[in-house]
């Protein structure tokens, strides 16, 4: 009996879990559309409110469930659907600006992570975890964007490190670091809400 209501829990836990990740990489991808459009030079870029739920996922979700909100987001998107800011599909790991989606996932890992490690929910431990996902965030984007444009799609206008961030960091690096403070704000007062669904 036992054996059979520990079953049943751990079934329950599978599915709250399932929903929550669900929900979030819904929010993730909600954000994508939520854009505005920044002129690089021959091409745009975008400014989405991704980032905002990313960050949201990690203060609040805990390492495991914020990273695979965002995994699930990514596959979602990899395997065609739409749900990128420039459309889906499977080519989109050689474009050299996935490095920013992929530094979402781990960003959420690490955000919560430290969360977890300081056993605690209170806003100087946001400001810490969310500073570290930051860095993580544009730090895998840059070095994503390096390797596929050096290795994989070389072009004669191959950039180095210091063009890659002044044309594809700098232009979102202070609106981001904006959507830090307000996802540490709306954290605390989400904190509640989301703490009664993961009980």
């Amino acid at each position: 009996m036992r054996e059979k209501n520990g079953v049943i829990a751990q079934r329950r836990e599978l599915t709250k879990d399932m929903a929550i990740c669900g929900l979030f990489a819904s929010l993730i991808a909600v954000g994508a559309f939520l854009k505005i459009v920044i002129p690089v030079g021959v091409d745009t870029m975008n400014f989405t409110l991704q980032w905002l739920f990313v960050l949201l996922a990690g203060l609040l979700l805990g390492s495991k469930r914020a990273f695979y909100s965002v995994t699930t987001y990514l596959v979602i998107g990899l395997v065609g659907f739409p749900v990128f800011a420039r459309g889906g599909g499977p080519a989109y790991l050689i474009r050299p600006t996935f490095g920013f989606l992929l530094g979402f996932a781990f960003a959420a890992y690490a955000m919560g992570k430290v969360c977890e490690i300081l056993h605690s929910s209170k806003i100087r431990t946001w400001i810490l975890a969310a500073a570290i996902g930051y860095v993580i965030y544009y730090g895998t984007g840059i070095l994503y964007f390096y390797f596929i444009t050096h290795f994989i799609v070389v072009t004669p206008n191959t950039v180095g490190w210091a063009a890659i961030f002044a044309v594809y960091c700098l232009p979102t690096m202070f609106p981001d670091g904006l959507l830090c403070i307000l996802a540490i704000m709306l954290a605390a007062r989400l904190r509640p809400v989301v703490s009664q669904m993961l009980s």
